[in-house]
């Protein structure tokens, strides 16, 4: 409890810092928040790649199948979910279409990476060592770690491998020695990122929004982490209050860095020390959520295509939806994880289809929130996967 106040402290008072607008005060705090975005970054990458061979270590080759099939379920369930709450909520609010002259003005795009699933596919799927490192691409890591993994819990018993597994677990042992002592300084990071965000804000990037369509983004959003999500955990016998307020720092982690990625090491940290996730699960399960478990992407896809077709002179027709909520579940799961990875991911499948995404220029300066949010939501699915996976494999 005590911690949590200090954490709200710490938001408040950040917002209140930069609303006061000072030139320097701003400087300092966005050095601040990129000192801790840099360290989240750093301890991503190895969290990763230890905690799914530690874990295959420790399950065996055949103890984690079951608890992959739970998670893979609980993913696409949950991913479902955001999407079919997305389109109800498009279809309820009926965001208009915006003036002609708007959209011919819609802003300079951001150049697109030119990227098909089949490149995306072939790009994870590892020719050397170091370059998966080097980029951060999570799915090559990911292979790399099953792989490695597996391959040591098939190795016999003897003294190279007790070596190599010692050294393996002792690795991991000091770097989440590391993440606690991150953790116990977040209270500087919500700090600085607050007041970044509150000086953006009060400079007025946010200012141009566009009404109906960010209702519709950010209700979406909120009603999945308030309603929906805690209906899986009461549906799994789980008290959806105190899970979340175990996982609020990996949740504000998650809000301010705007990364799922950068945010592992926290949700770890704080799902195995605060809410009593099982470590074998915790460190298999978070991971892979990571990488494939992206509700607020979903919602995002399937509410901004609907709403660029409209604008294109599309019928949004059930079918049409229907189809749309199939399209943005597959590439929620499938979302390449890079920065503003679900705006591109959008911005190529309208790009695709011949809508006018002009209309994504104007939607830009405001993604940054929506962006904000999404990644808070991410983060508590994937801590609501791990919690119900471990509640059903005890």
């Amino acid at each position: 409890m005590k911690r949590t106040i200090i954490w709200i402290a710490a938001l408040i008072g950040g917002a209140a810092l930069g609303l006061l607008g000072i030139g320097w005060l701003d400087r300092l705090m966005q050095f601040v928040a990129t000192v801790y975005t840099r360290l989240f970054q750093l301890l991503a990458v190895p969290t990763i790649i230890l905690a799914i061979i530690t874990t295959l270590i420790s399950f065996g080759s055949k103890g984690y199948g079951r608890i992959f099939g739970r998670t893979l379920t609980y993913t696409l369930l949950t991913t479902f979910a955001a999407a079919a709450v997305g389109a109800a909520l498009f279809l309820l609010i009926a965001p208009g279409n915006l003036p002609l002259e708007a959209i011919a003005q819609g802003g300079e795009m951001p150049e697109t990476p030119q990227l098909t699933y089949y490149d995306h596919f072939i790009s994870a799927i590892p020719n050397n060592v170091i370059r998966p490192l080097l980029e951060g691409n999570v799915l090559s890591l990911l292979l790399m770690a099953f792989a490695i993994g597996f391959a040591l819990s098939k190795m016999p018993d003897s003294d190279n491998k007790a070596v190599i597994v010692k050294g393996l677990l002792g690795l991991q042992e000091l770097l989440f020695l590391m993440i606690h002592g991150l953790i116990w300084a977040l209270p500087l990071g919500i700090l600085a990122f607050s007041a970044q965000l509150a000086a953006q804000v009060s400079a007025g990037v946010v200012a141009d929004s566009i009404g109906k369509y960010i209702m519709v983004i950010l209700a979406s959003n909120l009603i999945q982490f308030f309603v929906v999500l805690p209906l899986f955990l009461l549906a799994r016998g789980l008290h959806p209050f105190r899970v979340m307020r175990m996982m609020m720092p990996a949740i504000l982690t998650a809000l301010f860095t705007k990364s799922s990625a950068a945010t592992l090491p926290v949700t770890m940290e704080t799902s195995e020390q605060r809410l009593g996730v099982r470590k074998g699960v915790a460190r298999f399960v978070l991971p892979i959520c990571t990488t494939i478990n992206m509700n607020g992407c979903a919602a995002f896809i399937l509410i901004t295509s609907m709403f660029v077709m409209q604008n294109g002179g599309t019928t949004i027709t059930p079918s049409v939806i229907g189809l749309w909520i199939l399209i943005s579940v597959i590439s929620a799961v499938g979302n390449a994880g890079v920065p503003m990875g679900c705006y591109f991911l959008t911005l190529s499948l309208m790009s695709g289809i011949g809508a006018p995404i002009a209309v994504l220029g104007i939607i830009l300066p405001i993604y940054t929130i929506i962006d904000m949010v999404e990644t808070a939501e991410n983060v508590w699915s994937d801590s609501c996967v791990a919690a119900m996976v471990d509640h059903d494999t005890k």
